[in-house]
């Protein structure tokens, strides 16, 4: 019995032939649809300039994305990291599927470590004419524990990269993306935790530069159309049922109390009035790594978006402020953050606490340096707990720490998917939009100091008795609020040779 196992788990299958797939582009901006007018118009007085606000309210999130879904005319670009079947997330499919039916041509590419427990849903959307989904770098058996296992011992070095991007794109007018992947506790709707995040809502030229980067994605070889991953799931019978239960869901979703939290956000509408504020800039710049990258030797080297930040980082003359929910800078990224806390004076940065942090090996991996770091003169903060966090090794979906963002200088800032960490550097893919901006930037370290303050967080600082932790009314000689199993898997991760997955 035991040799059938270890060749059922071990029998390797095999990706379909994709074939000649012929190259997909974005849409072009009109002048007939409605977003082509309201942005357009604000397009003309701005030339060459780009118009993005920061966005860090979860409902005002969620709206923006439902209501230009609704106001959209000609296409719908999505790609996201997770995307949950829960009130949230059923009600953006359903938004998606009936801007569809009005005639909307929408991309969803999703990564395949979430969506193959989704694989009949989102097969069921693509056999709409107008839906075409893809997911990255997919599982090729997609059914089944056992052949998921067997394929992570045959082939977990490819498994293990993943696309960690996430951007929302409307006619090719307006777009938003972030820290935020599609579910209840991403837009503040989670009956538990929920997570603390940021967006950046955009118009102009930057759109479009998002736009070249989904196609990017779209097109490249670790794309694989969900027809034929899934081609039995494809069915006028499984669109027509998935149909029936996102109205079911949706019409749930709308009668919510959360439902009035989003109905009463008038962001878009005041967009269609004309009055709502965008920072308008012409140094804007959106950056993302190449999808090509989960193919690649893992290596520092090949993270575009790290590419661009270093030399802004070089260059700080007097404050870094960074926030980042899993973060382990490693050995070099300790020496360059004491090297700036050494020439600036500067250098404060908050990450999830232990007791808060939903993956309990990524604190591991930082607590290593923390010393190091306070010894050197970076300033650190850890977030306190939202009641009822649970963890495990592996990771969760109760974080309470999910905005990834920095300041430099108070005048150019960063808002993207990239964390601090080994993974977001050299193996999963990332994006982000550097853009110099007094007024966002100042607003951003507005969030900075609220989350960083004792109601929210504990300061952590050396003293010749080791680290300390404080509020400014209580005062903890260990991770506060932790629990022995949560130090002890965190003290274990320290030895364990598993830096570079983290």
């Amino acid at each position: 019995m035991a040799p059938l196992l270890v060749l059922a788990l071990c029998a390797c299958s095999t990706l379909p032939d994709k074939g000649p797939l012929l190259a997909e582009s974005a849409l072009g901006i009109g002048h007939a649809t409605a977003l082509d007018n309201i942005v357009g118009a604000a397009e003309r007085e701005n030339p060459d300039r780009s118009g993005l606000r920061l966005v860090s309210h979860g409902p005002e999130a969620l709206a923006v994305r439902v209501h230009t879904a609704e106001l959209a005319e000609r296409s719908i670009d999505v790609q996201t990291y997770i995307w949950n079947p829960d009130l949230t997330g059923l009600f953006l499919a359903h938004t998606l599927l009936e801007a569809a039916q009005g005639g909307v041509r929408v991309r969803l590419l999703l990564d395949d470590f979430d969506a193959r427990a989704k694989n009949y849903a989102l097969a069921a959307l693509d056999r709409h004419p107008n839906i075409s989904v893809r997911l990255f770098n997919p599982v090729a058996a997609r059914q089944g524990a056992l052949p998921l296992i067997g394929e992570w011992i045959t082939d977990g070095r490819r498994l293990n990269r993943r696309m960690h991007n996430k951007i929302w794109i409307v006619d090719n007018r307006i777009a938003i993306g972030g820290g935020r992947n599609l579910g209840n506790e991403y837009f503040g709707a989670s009956d538990g935790p929920n997570f603390v995040d940021l967006d950046l809502a955009m118009v102009g030229p930057v759109v479009r530069q998002a736009s070249v980067s989904f196609d990017d994605y779209w097109n490249a070889g670790a794309s694989y159309p969900v027809s034929l991953l899934n081609p039995e799931a494809i069915s006028e019978h499984s669109l027509q049922d998935l149909r029936r239960r996102l109205a079911e869901a949706a019409m749930e979703a709308w009668t919510s109390e959360y439902a009035s939290a989003v109905r009463g956000n008038n962001a878009v509408q005041r967009l269609v009035q004309g009055d709502w504020t965008l920072e308008w800039t012409n140094n804007y710049r959106f950056v993302s790594d190449d999808p090509d990258k989960v193919s690649r030797r893992p290596s520092p080297e090949i993270s575009n978006v790290l590419a661009a930040l270093l030399p802004v980082l070089d260059a700080a003359e007097d404050s870094i402020k960074l926030i980042s929910p899993y973060f382990v800078p490693g050995s070099e990224g300790t020496d360059r953050l004491v090297d700036y806390a050494g020439q600036i004076g500067h250098v404060g940065i908050l990450t999830n606490s232990l007791a808060s942090n939903d993956v309990v090996a990524v604190h591991g991996g930082y607590s290593k340096y923390r010393a190091d770091l306070l010894r050197g003169g970076v300033q650190l903060w850890e977030l306190k707990p939202v009641p009822g966090v649970d963890a495990s090794w592996f990771g969760s979906s109760g974080a309470s720490l999910h905005t990834k963002a920095l300041t430099v200088d108070g005048q150019q800032l960063f808002v993207g998917s990239y964390n601090l960490d080994p993974r977001s550097t050299s193996l999963n893919t990332e994006q982000g939009v550097l853009v110099r901006s007094e007024i966002l930037s100042a607003e951003f370290e507005d969030l900075f100091a609220a989350q960083t303050s004792g109601h929210h967080a504990w300061e952590v600082t050396l003293d010749d008795d080791g680290l300390r932790w404080s509020d400014g009314s209580e005062r903890f000689e260990r991770d506060p609020q932790a629990s022995a199993g949560k130090r002890f898997m965190a003290w274990l991760t320290r030895w364990l040779p598993v830096e570079r997955q983290l």
